[in-house]
């Protein structure tokens, strides 16, 4: 497949995984599947792993209000806590590729309904206990169930069944074909847990993977500590672990410059270019999923006016934002969720900045005269507050009058995020269509952040879930994202770069993965000290 220098899907159009590589039997024959150009080539790797020492990171989140639950995480603190203590039963790997974690092979029904996993032999939670089938259907159901307030329900939602075959060997029956459904177990919140009685025990926090629990201070700090039975070679190379919270990007640059962390995500990209002249530090960027919105939950007025949320759209200069918030480490994206390394992304005719057509639509929503509040904390994503203050400015050169409001960044995701009716807001993305969409977008999904309902997108939804046709597939994930750009609640102004700086002794491999930041979320069990 022909690919631009770095390395996105040449464009315009769709890169269509076969069918036969989701289906094909094992993952040795086909099932790693490729995500398209999410794995870059980085300075700074060595040849060969070394094991010990401590690293210290510093993290742009991390709240009061983070729990151990895995069904509860919402940032990158989380996630990365959750990949170093737990294995989930895929993984995608720095070449961006669909493989085996906890599972070692899976196979599906000719039509996509009935996935059967094998799980590895003689994998060991952290106290001794040997993984086996019970743990990983307990894992799967913590997040079922009509009741279920789980960020991962849209990912489980599809299973009707799950059966257990022998003590390594789990089928899951689906409501409906679904080609997709291993890249869907890779998901952070999908963790396999020790089951007790026939439920998951999370708060004992208990997992299979590279590192134990050894302090967590939630909003504060967490340290772990290597696990010596770790049954993965090659990986969790340091001894210690030690991640804090600093919301502050200028805090988060001097504690790398004074030496007192290793690495820090999330680069004040005001000031990154200075920071890479600093001895010793190194400036990494990766392209993903990475997207940043500002969410209006359509239930509420004035935002379930469609007429309002287009004039808002049209009202905003993505090229302007793009520049002055972004210095232009990203590229502009066209109010949905697709970035064009997804397959099936769809070349939609670009929106632009359009003052004239943001009234006309204004004045047919008949609220010339409202003033909106946009909600905004630097906890969304570094620079949301000035990208709000840009909004403003631009919607109100369009006629559309804004007040900024600026939140703490503490409780950001508890308090703000689907309880404002806009807000600023950031997505890593999911590496296919129907996990996006499911998650985000589908009526009734937990993370549903505007309480979109659109009655034709859910139809095409299950369709194209179902649908193993991949020219069939393409049609209908089009249409998915013209609805979403021109019906949505969401203005989706850009797809970011991951920009991360690291202190001369962190080392890692050649490429590292974009699905979500800080090599996937996996950071801590793939890279060492120098």
């Amino acid at each position: 497949m022909a690919s631009s220098n770095d390395g996105r899907p040449a464009a315009p159009g769709l890169w269509m995984p076969d069918r036969r590589r989701f289906l094909g039997g094992t993952a040795a024959l086909g099932l790693a599947a490729g995500l398209g150009g999410l794995a870059l080539p980085l300075p700074g790797h060595a040849a060969e792993p070394k094991k010990g020492g401590r690293m210290r990171v510093g993290m742009a989140h991390g709240s009061t209000t983070d729990s151990l639950d895995p069904a509860t995480y919402t940032d990158t603190f989380m996630l990365s806590v959750g990949f170093a203590t737990h294995g989930t039963l895929t993984e995608i790997t720095p070449e961006g590729e669909l493989v085996g974690d906890l599972a070692e092979s899976w196979e599906a029904s000719p039509d996509a309904k009935v996935w059967t996993f094998r799980m590895r032999k003689g994998v060991e939670f952290s106290n001794g206990k040997t993984l086996d089938a019970d743990d990983v259907i307990a894992s799967i159901n913590h997040h079922r169930g009509e009741d279920s307030k789980s960020a991962a329900k849209a990912n489980v939602d599809p299973i009707a069944e799950l059966r257990k075959v022998d003590d390594l060997t789990i089928a899951f029956d689906l409501k409906a074909g679904n080609a997709d459904f291993p890249f869907l177990m890779a998901d952070y919140h999908l963790l396999m847990m020790p089951a007790v009685d026939g439920k998951a025990d999370w708060q004992s926090y208990i997992g299979t993977g590279g590192y134990t629990m050894a302090e967590f201070e939630p909003g504060v700090r967490v340290f772990l500590k290597r696990n010596p039975n770790y049954w993965k070679p090659g990986r969790a190379h340091v001894d210690e672990v030690e991640m804090i919270v600093m919301a502050d990007a200028a805090a988060r640059q001097n504690a790398l410059v004074t030496g007192e962390v290793d690495l820090i995500n999330r680069c004040d990209l005001k000031t990154v270019h200075l920071l890479a002249r600093q001895p010793g530090v190194r400036v990494e960027e990766a392209t993903g999923y990475l997207h940043y919105t500002a969410p209006m939950i359509t239930t509420n007025s004035p935002y379930d006016n469609n007429e309002l949320r287009l004039a808002i759209k049209h009202g905003i200069d993505r090229d302007e934002l793009l520049q002055k918030i972004l210095r232009g480490h990203g590229t502009i994206a066209n109010d949905h969720p697709i970035a064009p390394s997804v397959p099936f992304w769809a070349d939609l005719e670009q929106r632009s900045y359009d003052p004239d057509k943001a009234r006309f639509h204004l004045k047919k929503s008949g609220y010339e005269n409202v003033t909106l509040d946009l909600s905004a904390a630097d906890a969304a994503y570094e620079g949301a507050v000035d990208a709000s203050v840009l909004m403003q400015e631009q919607l109100g050169r369009a006629g559309i009058s804004v007040n900024v409001v600026r939140e703490p960044n503490d409780g950001y995701w508890s308090n703000v995020w689907m309880k404002k009716s806009w807000c600023a807001c950031y997505w890593g993305g999911r590496p296919t269509c129907d996990w996006m969409f499911a998650t985000a977008y589908e009526r009734g999904a937990n993370w549903n952040d505007t309480f979109w309902d659109n009655e034709r997108f859910n139809q095409l939804l299950l369709e194209g879930r179902s649908e193993l046709d991949n020219g069939k597939r393409a049609d209908i994930y089009r249409e998915m994202q013209q609805i979403i750009r021109d019906d949505g609640g969401a203005v989706v102004w850009a797809f970011a770069n991951y920009v991360d700086a690291l202190g001369e002794r962190i080392q890692h491999g050649e490429k590292v993965a974009a699905n979500w930041e800080l090599d996937g979320g996996r950071f801590m069990e793939r890279w060492w000290m120098a």
